[in-house]
């Protein structure tokens, strides 16, 4: 694909109304101006959903190139994946991968061909590289990683959270394709001293002096190996979307760090201090990253590496079961790395558990499919948990852990069955 374009991935009707907006806009500063107002355009309403928890209601949207997701906000679009999606398969489909930005200056369409990386700072040689001298730079190479917003699941703190709203859509799972990091900074070549490499994107500020969205990685994380730079995501171009056509993928990190349309790359020999990583994204700084009720964090660090998660997909509140008959209960686990190692499921609220079988591993970084049998010995409700355990020893709480932005959320869930 040379170009991609929201244009061309709209309806004729919508490219018309694309086009009315241009002209209303005009030639001069149109590039500014379009923005989420431009994607608005182009959206369709598909109806709208009830989030579980109060002033759920929301709209489904079908933006170009997405199937219908649930809005958050349109300037700038944040679309979160319904939960329902989940239970089709362990790979998250591109047109229902949630999207998140920051500012509503994000591009609207973007040529390939004129693309361009830019790799400097405290380097021997800067770069200026085309998406064919990254194709050509090295062998691509294909990862399936998570990729979940800090603020996933904020929306089921109790007391609520200042925040977006979000419930349990805003992650996804996909198979990345590109070539390491590593690679492009070697060609660059790090002077020693170097201490942290930046990231930058096209997506921009509005008008007025907004912090622009820069994250940052210690120099060995970025040299790491695993640190990608992908084109490619479920064996397509990036969606416009989520990065097209170049995106960071860091994976067991929070999706914060997973820069889209990435266009500037600056190493540093100091720890980078832009807004988004000194004020932005921050956790406190002890074991569980949480803080006691009404309390502020004394030390604060940038959020980092995702913990241990896991959910039921098949069955959700309030869906009936037959009673005396077994019932096969599905979901999907994972955490930030180290590869999810047992599965414990309760049909009772956690008075009994048993082993659930794990899927096919795809990687450490990836979802993990599992599946446990129960038989309901009674009619009516029952509380269905799951719990998962990593690699390494880690588990998830059974109350929620508190921090002042609500990131981070990883409290076992509960799912209220009826037997009938």
């Amino acid at each position: 694909m040379v170009e991609s374009t929201l244009v061309l991935a709209a309806s004729a009707l919508q490219r018309r109304a694309f086009l009315k907006l241009l002209r209303q806009v005009g030639t001069l500063g149109a590039a500014s101006a379009f923005g989420s107002t431009a994607l608005a355009a182009l959206a369709g309403e598909s109806g709208s959903v009830t989030l579980p928890f109060e002033n759920g209601e929301r709209e489904l949207v079908a933006y170009p190139q997405k199937r219908p997701l649930i809005l958050l906000t349109a300037r700038p679009p944040q679309l979160e994946t319904p939960f329902s999606v989940f239970k089709e398969g362990v790979i998250t489909p591109n047109d229902a991968f949630f999207v998140r930005y920051h500012w509503s200056d994000i591009p609207t369409s973007i040529d390939a061909l004129s693309y361009r990386l830019r790799i400097g700072g405290n380097v021997n040689t800067p770069l200026d590289l085309s998406l064919a001298d990254l194709k050509q730079m090295a062998d691509a190479v294909d990862l399936v990683a998570v990729n979940q917003c800090s603020g996933n699941s904020r929306a089921h703190f109790t007391p609520r959270i200042n925040g977006g709203q979000l419930s349990n859509g805003a992650m996804g799972n996909a198979r990345w394709t590109g070539i390491p990091l590593r690679k492009v900074l070697e060609k660059a070549g790090v002077k020693a001293g170097s201490v942290q490499v930046a990231f930058n994107g096209l997506d921009a500020p509005p008008v007025g002096d907004g912090p622009d969205f820069i994250k940052a990685l210690n120099i060995d994380h970025a040299l790491d190996g695993e640190v990608m730079l992908a084109w490619q995501m479920n064996g397509a171009d990036l969606p416009l979307l989520n990065g097209y056509p170049l995106r960071l993928i860091v994976p067991g990190y929070y999706g914060t760090y997973w820069v889209k349309h990435l266009s500037d790359i600056t190493v540093t020999d100091k720890v980078f201090d832009g807004f988004w990583m000194s004020k932005a994204y921050r956790i406190p700084d002890n074991q569980c990253a949480c803080i006691e009720p009404e309390k502020e964090p004394v030390k604060t660090t940038p959020i980092n590496r995702m913990n241990v998660r896991s959910f039921v997909t098949s069955l959700t509140d309030g869906m009936y079961v037959w009673n005396g008959r077994p019932a096969t209960v599905r979901g999907i686990a994972f955490d930030g790395g180290y590869g999810v190692a047992e599965i414990a499921f309760s049909a009772d609220g956690g008075k009994n558990w048993q082993t659930a079988q794990l899927g096919k591993d795809l990687g450490k970084y990836s979802f993990r499919e599992w599946s446990a049998t129960f038989t309901p010995k009674h009619s009516g409700k029952h509380e269905l948990l799951v719990r998962a355990v990593n690699r390494i020893g880690q588990s998830q709480p059974l109350s929620p852990l508190l921090n002042p932005d609500g990131y981070m959320r990883n409290v076992v869930e509960s799912t209220h069955v009826v037997a009938v």
